[in-house]
C-alpha cells in the first residue's frame, strides 16, 4: 500500500511520519468553500472530502489522506488570518474562552472512502495585547486556523485545558488515521 498525503502542513507530515507510515506528499488544488448553512461540526469533514474528490490521480494500490481543521468559537468559524489585524482579532476573541477545534479526515483508495471528524475543546487563558503582539510577531500564525499553533508558545503558555486529542488541535487526529489505515492494509 502506497500512502499519499495531500497536505502542505508540516505538522501533518510530522505526525503521519511519527505514526510510522511511509508516504509521499501530493498536491490538491481546490477552492475550500462550503455551504453557508452547513453546521459548524460538519465543515472540516466536508472540506476534507472536497480535497479528496479533487485528487484525480489515485492509482490502484494507493491510499490518499486529506484533512482539514477549523476552529470554532460560539458557532463562528475562525479560519486562517489574512493579516496581523485579523490574527489579533481572532486571538482577542479566543482570550479567556473555550472553543472547539474540528479536524476532518478522508482516507480513500480505489474501492472505498472513509471520512470522520474529531472534535477537541480548548480552554484559553486571558491574553493581554502585549502577549498577542508577542505571539504574532514571533510565530507568524497566518497558516493556522484560529491564528494559533497548539505546539508553539501559545499552547505552552496560554492553553489552560484540552478536552480531547491534542493531535486533533495540531491538525491530524492520529488515533483516527491510524485505525483507519490499519483497516486499509
Amino acid at each position: 500500500m502506497k500512502i499519499l498525503l495531500a497536505s502542505n502542513s508540516p505538522r501533518r507530515k510530522e505526525l503521519l511520519k511519527a505514526l510510522g507510515f511511509d508516504f509521499e506528499v501530493v498536491s490538491v488544488d481546490c477552492d475550500e468553500v462550503y455551504p453557508e448553512n452547513l453546521p459548524v461540526e460538519k465543515i472540516a469533514e466536508y472540506l476534507s472530502d472536497l480535497k479528496s474528490d479533487a485528487y484525480q490521480n489515485l492509482q490502484s494500490g494507493e491510499v490518499l489522506i486529506t484533512a482539514d481543521t477549523i476552529v470554532a468559537l460560539e458557532n463562528e468559524v475562525l479560519g486562517k488570518p489574512k493579516n496581523v489585524a485579523e490574527a489579533k482579532e481572532m486571538l482577542r476573541k479566543l482570550s479567556g474562552k473555550t472553543h472547539e477545534v474540528y479536524t476532518g479526515i478522508t482516507i480513500r483508495n480505489s474501492q472505498k472512502s472513509i471520512s470522520q471528524t474529531d472534535v477537541t475543546h480548548v480552554e484559553t487563558d486571558d491574553l493581554t495585547d502585549q502577549e498577542i503582539d508577542f505571539y504574532i510577531e514571533n510565530y507568524k500564525p497566518f497558516d493556522k486556523a484560529g491564528a494559533y499553533g497548539v505546539q508553539e508558545w501559545f499552547g505552552m503558555a496560554k492553553i489552560k485545558r484540552i478536552t480531547g486529542s491534542y493531535y486533533t488541535v495540531m491538525g491530524l487526529p492520529t488515533h483516527l488515521v491510524y485505525g483507519i489505515l490499519k483497516d486499509f492494509e
